[in-house]
């Protein structure tokens, strides 16, 4: 990886502030409810965390392990749960948590999957939405940032497992890309 470059997209501080506005949005639209998420692992674990913190009231949360990347850089279009939620959904109020929807293959699958469960909301929160690259529509509810076709890292996100602890966001480039 000699020649990589990390160009900084959002600081932790946009983020932050980003999210406090998302939980603000959320509790306008569920005020006094008891509220699931659902964090899709690994990359949405920081996203949640900080998410939890930004919505008062009763929030309980899960999470869900899928794979459709490997070590590439691109989806291989193939979704596998490898880790499934732990707790029963049905008549409750649950939120997805995504760091990042790019194809919207995953969370279509994600919402197929878990709207059979019969929960009484199911609402989409992502951090990042990379709307040129959707090849399904999905409904996304709760936005953090709309971003170009780039590959990021950080927050969470990651290439290779590399990258998930930086507090910020940024762009992966290397030349060969």
């Amino acid at each position: 990886m000699l020649d990589t470059q990390i160009v900084p997209l959002f600081t932790a501080e946009q983020i932050s502030q980003r999210i406090s506005a998302l939980g603000a949005e959320i509790r306008r639209d569920f005020p006094t409810e008891p509220l699931m998420l659902i964090a899709v692992l690994k990359g949405a674990a920081p996203f949640l965390a900080d998410l939890l913190r930004a919505l008062p009231g009763e929030v309980t949360y899960d999470f869900l392990a899928v794979s459709s990347y490997g070590s590439e850089t691109k989806t291989t279009g193939i979704v596998r749960i490898l880790k499934d939620i732990d707790t029963q959904i049905e008549g409750k109020h649950v939120i997805i948590v995504e760091d990042i929807v790019d194809t919207g293959l995953t969370l279509a699958y994600l919402l197929e999957t878990l709207n059979v469960r019969h929960p009484a909301h199911l609402k989409v929160c992502c951090l990042l939405d990379k709307p040129a690259r959707r090849q399904k529509e999905v409904p996304i509810d709760y936005r953090g940032f709309e971003i170009d076709d780039r590959f990021v890292v950080g927050y969470g996100l990651d290439w290779d497992e590399k990258y998930r602890n930086l507090p910020f966001i940024a762009e992966l480039k290397q030349p060969a890309w």
